[in-house]
């Protein structure tokens, strides 16, 4: 006897095809129209990286790093911590308690970011040990000193004196081109006044009268706080006392906890969390006295711990572009941390690949996210409506399209690979130049597992991994009847021209 169906199960059978088909037609089926709506889409999110501390930035591996990432980006700032650290040497008091300043250290660090065609964003932090009212030492292995000024009047001098200089050096055309971002994160341990918010208000109005008495055409701003806090009460601070105020500053990272970001206990997934936290402050600053401000994000990543498969892998690839995508038109300047692994917030670096923050490893080996914002590059100056919230469409100047799709997926958690067909509309066309990034393409781990994970390199085994970091050049694939398929590993990034 043979099994016949019920009638309610064809029903399912046939609903769940219908779903299945549709799901398909949404989901994998990207319409290019050139002729759709556009608008400017400035590269916000490659125009500032930040660095591990000042005094790194006189290493040769620091700067040789800078300038691949100059090289593959429109990195324009540089923004690192504890330009007043005392190895620096730029505060002293002698035994009579007066002041002395050697700007020597200071000179070479900005020349140094100069010759290399980038500005500093400069963090003015952290406190000279004789200029501290007491020792509060955060956590970092360079152990900086995080105490309010023991002397209101010496701190307004030093902000001034060092102001003083900088202009004197470089001239205000061109420091009024920089930006003094007042501290960092002093909400968190990074500050030692108690209470902390009355505290970082009472620094930040000296600080930034002291700049503006040098000059005020010159950029001051703040709060630089963690977890996108306080930002709206900082406004309404400035806007009640008349303090200046050129631009806010804040940051968040993926995975950041909803209670200390939103206040609430959503489970904000790793790949949402940094737009949604740019919207609060970007709709804080709308809504407040001052909607102008510049919204500045002064350091963001997919992680503030170190998690080798997040930031080491290709998951940054997708990750990016989705942060890309969603932060659009909401923040007018990001700054990812780092751009470098010549870092040492947690001590020395022990080996190439331990979740580090930067784009490149150790000993100059690119990692995924550096390929990633190779790719996010060459998008165009001009954004496309598109329907796909996995795609973006652009525009160059010369009229080339250049269009990004990914296969996003949670980190750890790679799921499926995902094909999707671009059918293209009005255009006349028979190939595209297409750029991949997955753990096949532009990824250095196969390579680094094949010859044993080495936790110190060879020169002759850098020179391999450095060869096995680079981005393939661009496959040539045909459109058949208009339209293109490709198929995305998970963590897959595609970045395809059209001219």
């Amino acid at each position: 006897m043979k099994y016949k169906p019920g009638k309610a199960i064809i029903r399912f059978a046939l609903l769940l095809c219908l779903a299945v088909a549709a799901w398909g037609q949404s989901g994998d089926v990207i319409v290019v129209d050139p002729s759709a709506p556009a608008r400017a889409f400035p590269h916000f999110w490659e125009q500032m990286f930040g660095s591990g501390r000042a005094i790194l930035t006189l290493r040769e591996s620091y700067r040789d790093d800078l300038r691949e990432v100059k090289r593959i980006t429109d990195m324009r700032y540089v923004r690192f911590h504890a330009i007043f650290h005392d190895e620096v040497g730029m505060y002293d008091e002698n035994e009579q308690g007066q002041t002395t300043y050697n700007f020597s250290y200071v000179d070479q660090i900005y020349d140094g970011l100069l010759a290399n065609g980038v500005r500093p964003f400069i963090e003015l932090s952290f406190m000279p040990k004789k200029l501290a009212s007491k020792e509060i030492l955060q956590a970092f292995w360079y152990k900086p000193n995080v105490a309010p000024p023991k002397d209101w009047a010496k701190w307004d001098d030093l902000i001034a004196q060092f102001t003083q200089h900088l202009v004197a050096r470089y001239g205000i055309d061109e420091v009024r081109q920089w930006y003094f971002e007042v501290w960092n994160e002093p909400n968190l341990d990074f500050w030692g006044g108690d209470p902390r918010r009355p505290t970082y208000w009472e620094l930040y109005d000296h600080t930034v009268r002291a700049i503006k008495a040098v000059s005020p055409q010159l950029r001051v701003g703040g709060p630089a706080t963690a977890q996108a806090a306080w930002a709206d009460a900082f406004i309404q601070h400035c806007s009640d006392n008349h303090v200046p105020v050129d631009f806010v500053s804040t940051h968040v990272y993926g995975n950041d906890k909803a209670q200390d970001v939103f206040g609430n206990d959503e489970n904000i997934p790793r790949d949402k969390m940094v737009c949604r936290a740019v919207k609060k402050v970007h709709d804080q600053i709308k809504a407040s006295s001052m909607p102008a401000l510049p919204l500045i994000w002064s350091e963001f990543n997919a992680s503030y711990f170190n998690e080798p498969a997040v930031t080491d892998s290709a998951y940054m690839g997708p990750w990016m572009a989705e942060t890309v995508l969603q932060c659009d038109g909401l923040v007018d300047m990001m700054s990812y941390w780092t751009f470098s692994d010549v870092f040492e917030e947690q001590g020395v670096v022990k080996t190439p690949f331990y979740g580090g923050f930067g784009l490149i490893a150790a000993a100059g080996i690119p990692k995924p996210a550096f390929n990633a914002f190779k790719l996010l590059h060459e998008l165009g100056e001009e954004r496309i409506e598109l329907n796909s919230d996995s795609a973006l469409l652009t525009r160059r100047k010369d009229q080339e399209l250049v269009l990004a799709v990914w296969n996003y997926a949670p980190a750890e958690q790679a799921g499926a690979a995902r094909t999707v067909t671009l059918r293209f509309k009005g255009i006349r066309l028979k190939h595209s130049r297409v750029s991949l990034l997955d753990p096949a393409h532009g990824d250095v781990h196969a390579a680094y597992e094949k010859m044993g994970s080495p936790r110190y390199p060879t020169p002759s085994q850098v020179r391999q991994l450095r060869a096995a970091a680079e981005l393939p050049g661009p496959e040539i694939h045909d459109l058949k009847n208009g339209e293109l398929t490709l198929t995305l590993p998970a963590y897959g990034l595609a970045l395809i021209k059209l001219k």
